[in-house]
């Protein structure tokens, strides 16, 4: 595969910083409008991002109220890192599946697990997207305190805070 030019992609595809690390853009908001169990307001059904890690940027742990699936573009795969609602700690690798066997074209986060996400190649390149339902909305977006995550889960402190 040719090398990737990450400023090439950023003017491309308009990329953006994103809050928590690495360049984004939106592609896509559902018009549908729909309401979560007990919620009162409407939001979209659905939306798609661009998003891209690069010059060692990573992901930082946050969590969202929608399940998030992650689709592998182009470059490096990347690691996203989940902690799920018992505490456990899992990794899952996207990446191009026919060259990396143990790499996955598509990955889903479970609304409320906390993750962050790496290119497995830390002077890497890796563009995917993300697919989010019930739509996204930041007002649903939540940073993590990296000290009482790293309180809450001690068995997972260094990548709580090498992340952070």
């Amino acid at each position: 595969m040719p090398d990737i030019d990450k400023d090439e992609l950023i003017r491309r595809f308009g990329l953006q910083p994103h809050p928590e690390g690495g360049y984004f853009r939106e592609t896509y908001r559902s018009t549908a409008r729909v309401t979560r169990d007990g919620a009162e307001e409407t939001r979209s059904a659905s939306t798609a991002i661009y998003f891209l890690l690069c010059d060692g940027a990573h992901s930082a742990w946050h969590r969202i109220q929608s399940d998030e699936v992650w689709h592998f573009y182009a470059g490096e795969p990347i690691d996203v890192h989940v902690i799920d609602a018992h505490g456990a700690l899992f990794t899952l690798r996207l990446g191009n599946a026919l060259t990396h066997p143990d790499a996955e074209f598509q990955a889903v986060v479970t609304a409320g697990d906390w993750f962050a996400a790496e290119c497995a190649a830390p002077a890497g390149v890796g563009l995917v997207g993300c697919t989010v339902a019930p739509g996204f909305e930041f007002s649903e977006f939540e940073m993590a305190d990296a000290d009482a995550l790293a309180a809450a889960h001690p068995q997972h402190r260094a990548l709580i805070e090498r992340l952070a």
